[in-house]
């Protein structure tokens, strides 16, 4: 089976890169020495740092193998400027919730970056993928689970 295209803006392809790049060098190194620092003190059936920095370690190893995975398989999508105007991966979004009257400024992100909390949905996400290819001033609908959400483009960037 082969791997499907991991899309990513010119920012999150960064993002990854540096993290990959802190995770082989400064973190690794760190881990390692506090491993050192443990084995010295001796018994390690009761040796709480050890077990912590050995854990910490491995879940650090794992991680840089799904960002090396990630990184291989990663397309990054440019924002087109001759459409911009029309929601695309890069673009920032502002919409309206018809039912609530709230109004919400998102950006549009490969699944890899995305981040509700900080206003980065993907373009996977329902509502992102609803979004994709629109233009302002057309209103899309959500399934949700609490039923259908409707929402209106008011700014596209």
């Amino acid at each position: 089976m082969e791997a499907k295209e991991i899309l990513v803006t010119e920012a999150g392809y960064k993002e990854l890169v540096d993290e990959l790049e802190y995770r082989k060098t400064k973190l690794r190194k760190e881990i390692s020495e506090r491993i050192k620092g443990a084995l010295q003190e001796g018994d390690l059936s009761e040796n709480a740092e050890y077990h912590e920095s050995k854990e910490e370690q491995n879940k650090n190893e794992s991680r840089i193998i799904v960002l090396e995975h990630t990184l291989k398989y990663t397309k990054i999508v440019k924002h087109n400027e001759k459409k911009k105007d029309t929601v695309q991966i890069g673009s920032r979004v502002k919409i309206e919730d018809l039912e609530f009257d709230e109004i919400l400024e998102l950006s549009i992100v490969g699944a890899t970056e995305a981040d509700p909390v900080t206003g980065k949905i993907s373009n996977v996400s329902p509502l992102g993928s609803a979004l994709l290819g629109k233009k302002k001033g057309v209103t899309v609908s959500v399934d949700s689970p609490g039923g259908v959400v409707k929402y209106e483009i008011l700014e596209v960037n």
